[in-house]
């Protein structure tokens, strides 16, 4: 018997037949007319070839042919397996799940959470799920969340997959950050002293040498020094540790390097740095990937 999108309706009045062995009652219990069901019990018959119930000799309900009767019990088993497969939500039990979650996310965001969410889950007794982070590809993001080759993207707001289910995370400021012992000091800069220092940017196209702070000074008509472009936040600690090179960057991800670099306020509104997180929306009831998304939203609430 081949399985087909016909076939399981006609196995389930099989089955109640087959315990009835009445077809007026098992048409009441499957809520079907009698003429209804006596056209599937035709049909079966010509699927297993076989007359499976006929009329008793006492003409008051109808007999199981030996085909039948083997069926039976399996056929009961089979369905009941099947509606409790039906029936019972997945779950997700991170103490015994071998399960490994792909985030997508550049350094600053693997940074700044990736720690805390470790802890988290060895802390929740998740000692054998893995993490694999991985790097965004903006272009490529959406597709990646669809065949789920990144389970959930941390990435800024205007880098959103169109359409795809997403949550915020975390707002940060914006610091400058220098050297320990820089020859400018410690207070916050002017406008006029920020636009005269020779900045890093983080770029994430690589390369390039202009970012929205760029385009804020511009407004009041004004251009600052960038003098070095890299793709990598963490390689900026580096290059500002031996040199006079400043640089603009999230609060939080600068809080890791305080024993190395001074982070002062800025001299104009630079906004916030947003996070997100996001996911494709096939994922939105995953047991794990809610269990996923609830730790980094703790992870970020610290």
């Amino acid at each position: 018997m081949d399985m087909n999108a016909h076939t399981l309706p006609l196995l389930v009045s099989l089955s109640v037949m087959l315990d009835e062995r009445n077809v007026t009652r098992a048409a009441a219990r499957l809520g079907v007319s009698q003429p209804a069901l006596s056209a599937q019990l035709a049909r079966l018959r010509d699927v297993f070839g076989d007359q499976l119930l006929t009329t008793a000799a006492s003409g008051k309900g109808m007999v199981l042919t030996p085909c039948a009767a083997k069926l039976r019990e399996p056929l009961r088993d089979a369905l009941r397996r099947l509606d409790d497969v039906v029936r019972t939500p997945p779950v997700f039990e991170p103490k015994t799940s071998e399960r490994t979650f792909s985030i997508g996310a550049n350094d600053n965001a693997s940074a700044m959470l990736g720690g805390r969410l470790l802890q988290r889950m060895r802390r929740s007794g998740a000692a054998t799920t893995r993490l694999a982070f991985r790097a965004v590809d903006p272009a490529g993001l959406a597709g990646q969340l669809e065949t789920g080759e990144i389970d959930v993207a941390l990435v800024s707001k205007n880098a959103l997959p169109k359409g795809m289910p997403h949550q915020p995370l975390l707002e940060e400021r914006f610091m400058m950050a220098q050297r320990k012992a820089h020859p400018r000091g410690v207070r916050r800069p002017s406008l006029k002293q920020y636009v005269s220092l020779e900045h890093v940017i983080v770029s994430g196209d690589g390369g390039g040498f202009r970012g929205f702070v760029d385009d804020i000074l511009a407004a009041r008509g004004m251009a600052r020094r960038v003098g070095v472009s890299v793709q990598y936040y963490s390689v900026v600690p580096v290059i500002l540790q031996s040199t006079d090179f400043v640089c603009t960057l999230p609060a939080r991800f600068l809080a890791r390097y305080s024993n190395a670099l001074t982070a002062t306020a800025l001299p104009f509104d630079a906004g916030h740095f947003s996070l997100y997180a996001t996911w494709h929306a096939r994922f939105d009831n995953d047991p794990g990937h809610i269990w996923l998304r609830n730790l980094l939203a703790s992870c970020a609430q610290d």
